[in-house]
């Protein structure tokens, strides 16, 4: 655990220094955690594969709002998928 705690800190520090893989990586990290706060924070911080993360887990659970909240962020991925969910045809029951 303590491993994890200090690649995490050294991915951090390359992030900070303005390294897109190591911020990338922090996303995949916080993904596979299930550290939505993290990814929130990363996607705040601008880092596109957060988005992807947060994306699929939105539309995986059909959350429009959390799909607006990320392209408000900056993913235009997010919209994407907004809009798809919004435009799809909606199943009828036959009434």
């Amino acid at each position: 655990m303590a491993d994890q705690t200090a690649d995490r800190d050294v991915l951090r520090a390359l992030a900070d220094d303005g390294n897109e893989r190591a911020w990338e990586r922090l996303a995949d990290l916080a993904d596979a955690r299930g550290d939505l706060d993290e990814l929130e924070a990363l996607l705040d911080e601008g880092c596109l594969r957060a988005g992807v993360h947060l994306t699929r887990r939105a539309v995986a659970s059909g959350d429009l709002l959390g799909l607006q909240r990320i392209a408000d962020a900056g993913y235009d991925g997010a919209a994407g998928e907004l809009d798809r969910l919004l435009t799809r045809p909606t199943e009828t029951t036959g009434h």
